[in-house]
């Protein structure tokens, strides 16, 4: 058994995910939930409290405002208003295909998998057309593991310590 994002070819290296991480920063994230406790939504509020453009794509909300930003009915209606250069998934990989035909059409720079969203044949789609291809990998875990956030809203680091992280005024 392989650790998760690295049971494909289509990982990329952490030099990769690093320099895509730091030089995009428009997100479209195709089903980010208006659920606040999706994973969906706790990788946007980490995204975008560190500086990420973050546009919602949700055909069942489109109109609608999710983390108070405008929801799209589509990646094409999405890119009409905003550069789109990561779509990130967060879809069955069943209908990642589609996905990445459209990622494909607007121009956008990387197609991002999320965990357990795995389709190779779309990815090496992706892949052909240009686009740099990340699968089976978080954004928010990525960014976390790189720039120090590993705590950030809800990801358990496994380091138990009685230690503060502040020190409390004494009474």
């Amino acid at each position: 058994m392989s650790a998760v994002g690295e049971r494909n070819d289509f990982g990329l290296t952490p030099w990769d995910r690093y320099r895509i991480l730091t030089t995009y920063r428009t997100i479209a994230m195709v089903g980010l939930s208006s659920n606040y406790y999706n994973a969906s939504s706790f990788a946007a509020i980490y995204l975008r409290a560190n500086g990420y453009t973050i546009v919602p794509v949700n055909p069942t909300q489109a109109g609608k405002e999710i983390l108070g930003r405008r929801v799209y009915a589509s990646l094409e209606a999405a890119a009409s208003e905003h550069n789109i250069e990561i779509v990130d998934v967060f879809r069955p990989s069943r209908e990642v295909p589609d996905i990445a035909a459209h990622a494909i059409g607007i121009g956008a720079k990387v197609l991002w998998l999320q965990l357990g969203v795995v389709n190779h044949e779309a990815a090496e789609t992706a892949r052909k057309a240009g686009l740099e291809v990340v699968m089976d990998r978080c954004c928010k875990i990525e960014h976390a593991r790189f720039f120090g956030g590993l705590r950030t809203i809800g990801l358990n680091t496994g380091v138990v310590t009685s230690r503060l992280a502040i020190r409390l005024p004494e009474a």
